[in-house]
């Protein structure tokens, strides 16, 4: 559950916002949840300040539950694993092609 990280490209598979992609803005690995840019928009009441003196209506993204998007690589969606290199470290790839994951 928490190979999804920063910077990363996803595609929601599930939920209202289907089909959408964007990339990883915030992780938040102890409810689950990330932030994607572009999907999941909500408007919030914002009262009048001195900066901001009529007040009004904004949008920003919500956070959608991390199970509902898979990574992106090279156009395609995968799951992600593991793969032991040869000097004992190990690397992140896509489950689908086989490729290393870069951020």
């Amino acid at each position: 559950m928490r190979n999804i990280r920063i910077g990363m490209q996803v595609k929601v598979i599930s939920g209202n916002h289907k089909g959408e992609s964007g990339k990883v803005l915030v992780v938040m690995p102890k409810t689950n949840r990330i932030i994607v840019q572009g999907v999941n928009f909500i408007k919030k009441a914002t009262r009048p300040t001195q900066q901001n003196p009529s007040g009004g209506f904004s949008e920003k993204e919500a956070s959608i539950h991390i199970s509902n998007v898979m990574v992106v690589q090279s156009g395609k969606t995968s799951r992600i694993g593991y793969k032991k290199l040869e000097t004992g470290g190990k690397v992140r790839v896509t489950k689908t092609t086989g490729q290393e994951i870069e951020i």
